[in-house]
């Protein structure tokens, strides 16, 4: 496998498949001795993002309502 200039690289679909590794899976990077070690993120990584997630619901509130907000993207009024 090749690294892009921007440090991507492709996973083979029949390794994607064996490990049930889907498109927004999170993955932890591990320094092993014999190398870089890729692996699903564990429970306690998707717990992490859980609580960031529910921590910040709410947080972005303006005071408009969706139709307003929508209008102001759209450019209208």
């Amino acid at each position: 496998m090749r690294l892009t200039s921007k440090g991507q690289v492709t996973i083979p679909i029949a390794k994607r498949e064996r490990y049930g590794l889907q498109p927004r899976t999170e993955v932890e990077f591990i320094d092993t001795e014999g190398g870089l070690l890729i692996v699903p993120a564990g429970p306690e990584r998707e717990r992490d993002i859980r609580a960031v997630l529910e921590r910040m619901r709410g947080s972005a509130t303006s005071g408009l309502t969706t139709d307003e907000i929508m209008e102001m993207m759209r450019g209208e009024g």
